[in-house]
């Protein structure tokens, strides 16, 4: 399979699809009903059964979606034949019990991220998928979104010039998780991002963090990718942070610009600035003069970007990949890159912030 030429090109494969797409939603937590939302769509999929351990959370989804069938057995839903695509919103230790247990009973899967806790966990469900001719697809959210695309673009075209160092800021007081620790829970975007936009995936990583909610669940996490072509990008990933925050700043050779997710008018301002080698030479050394002559301020310009909704966007991509056979953007593969570089992540901070490479 290969990959699917455009996200935005989705509507034709699933015009295609003759049927109904069938659902089971396993999660209907924080994140799960936005999921039921947008797969009970009824023209081109529809959310058949709902799982999850909570009887009070069925009780709620069954009411505000009366179609489907409620369990608290993953089994119940992955064993009706009639269940085209498992979709699992569950946290992060479950993930691979449940996603395998899918692809063994031929079903279609859709995973939040990260999509297992560990490298190995997700090389073999990606075996899994590829022996079965099956769709697997991650939820790395973000690259679903039009201003990170638009991006993306930008960088391919040159039009930043060869790129520096990325910064990436996601912090907000809460939701503080058990399972996980913030990179898993936030850096996991960024480290996403940033695969993408530059596209390949980092050599190396040194990260620190900082337990004071939960003992070994870090809270925050600083961490610093070496990527090839010396560039680097610098993590900083917090639940326990009076400001939410999603910032990016891209550093280029030509051009600067920065990425403000909470600004939803004018998420993208394109800066004309640049340090330029040719400095000021004089027989009078006069070292903020030379400084000066070397900086480039032109214009801030501000791109406009048509947004939509990421989520929902994600949502027909998966199904339009069930219908048309191609691989998700965001399939097995660059999701388990993404764990590797968590790992990297992980092990540096248990050794004081010692360099650690990123797995092949």
């Amino acid at each position: 399979m290969v990959h699917s030429a455009a996200v935005g090109s989705h509507r034709a494969g699933i015009e295609e699809i003759a049927e109904l797409i069938r659902i089971a939603v396993i999660g209907a937590g924080h994140w799960g009903p936005n999921l039921i939302r947008n797969f009970d769509n009824k023209q081109t999929s529809e959310v058949a059964w709902v799982v999850d351990r909570d009887a009070e959370r069925l009780r709620q989804v069954v009411e505000r979606f009366p179609g489907v069938r409620p369990s608290a057995d993953p089994g119940d839903a992955i064993g009706d034949p009639g269940v085209d695509a498992v979709v699992i919103a569950t946290p992060t230790a479950t993930h691979h019990a449940i996603c395998e247990a899918a692809l063994r009973g031929g079903k279609h899967v859709f995973v939040e991220k990260p999509i297992t806790a560990n490298a190995e966990q997700a090389e073999q469900l990606c075996q899994m998928a590829d022996e079965g001719k099956l769709i697997l697809m991650v939820g790395h959210v973000f690259l679903y979104n039009a201003a990170v695309q638009h991006v993306k673009r930008q960088i391919d075209q040159g039009s930043l010039g060869p790129i520096y160092y990325i910064s990436m800021v996601r912090t907000n007081l809460g939701p503080i998780r058990m399972d996980v620790n913030a990179a898993w829970d936030l850096a996991a975007h960024d480290i996403s991002i940033a695969n993408y936009w530059i596209g390949v995936q980092p050599l190396s990583a040194c990260a620190v963090g900082g337990s004071w909610i939960n003992r070994g669940i870090e809270d925050t996490v600083f961490a610093t990718l070496k990527f090839p072509g010396e560039v680097l990008v610098n993590l900083h990933a917090s639940w326990l942070n009076p400001r939410k925050a999603r910032e990016i700043t891209v550093v280029g050779e030509r051009r600067m610009l920065t990425f403000d997710d909470m600004n939803l008018a004018e998420p993208i301002r394109v800066y004309d600035k640049y340090v330029s080698d040719n400095r000021v030479q004089s027989q009078v050394v006069d070292s903020f003069a030379s400084f000066r002559a070397s900086i480039r301020e032109g214009d801030i310009t501000i791109p406009k970007v048509a947004l939509g909704e990421p989520l929902r966007t994600e949502c027909e991509h998966f199904l339009d990949c069930i219908g048309t056979g191609t691989t998700p953007m965001t399939d097995g593969l660059e999701a388990t890159r993404v764990v590797r570089v968590l790992e990297a992540i992980a092990q540096s901070a248990a050794n004081a912030g010692r360099e650690e490479p990123v797995g092949p």
